[in-house]
């Protein structure tokens, strides 16, 4: 089922979720199949293509891998939120971002799907930025359309990196070859409950474009 969304509109409210994640209602393998489909007609650089795809549906394997994540996110959860002016709309949506974080965290394993986007090759620890750039920008548009296909038919996921630190156990137990390809996220699956989201607080973008010159926000 498709909720025949306009581009603006599947634009503008594809969110981040993690508490509205229905984790009772299974998800069809085909309509996974039908967004990776999606997803594959994003660019990459010189239209090399060189993505692969791993979706984690056993049990045992999604309970492997959420503790993986957990074990990265009770350090990160430690840490000190970020400091934003109170009159920033950021500010007023952190304790909600916190603990739909938590709550994630702690159910991770019950999403019908995990996916994994991977990409061809790895970034050694001195590459520059032309290398990351064109590394990540060869996999990132293809992981946000499969996003944007998921709020179209009436899932959601949210864009977690938290396994990364030992991604190599992660490769280790979905028998990825680690030497040849990179993760780039966890995505966990599912059905939302309900489908009414609506576009998130955001400073304008006046406030964030830049015209020429660093010190000119004027049109």
């Amino acid at each position: 089922m498709k909720l025949n969304l306009s581009a603006d509109e599947v634009l503008t409210t594809t969110r981040s979720v993690r508490k509205r994640l229905d984790f009772d209602r299974p998800v069809e393998a085909t309509t996974v199949l039908e967004c990776i489909d999606m997803a594959l007609q994003a660019p990459t650089g010189s239209n090399r293509q060189g993505w692969q795809w791993m979706v984690v549906a056993d049990p045992d394997k999604k309970r492997a891998i959420a503790e993986v994540y957990r074990t990265h996110f009770a350090a990160y959860a430690k840490l000190p939120p970020p400091d934003y002016d109170s009159a920033d709309t950021r500010a007023r949506r952190r304790d909600h971002v916190r603990s739909s974080a938590n709550y994630l965290a702690e159910n991770f394993e019950r999403a019908p799907f995990m996916v994994i986007p991977l990409i061809a090759g790895r970034l050694g620890p001195g590459a520059g930025t032309f290398q990351q750039a064109s590394a990540w920008g060869s996999i990132l548009p293809a992981v946000w359309s499969f996003m944007l296909a998921l709020r179209e038919r009436g899932l959601g996921s949210a864009w977690t990196t938290l396994h990364l630190p030992d991604e190599r156990i992660v490769a280790d137990l979905l028998d990825i070859p680690f030497d040849d390809y990179t993760q780039a996220g966890l995505f966990p699956v599912a059905y939302t409950k309900g489908t009414d989201f609506k576009p998130a607080p955001r400073l304008p973008a006046v406030e964030l474009t830049h015209w020429d010159t660093w010190e000119n926000r004027t049109i």
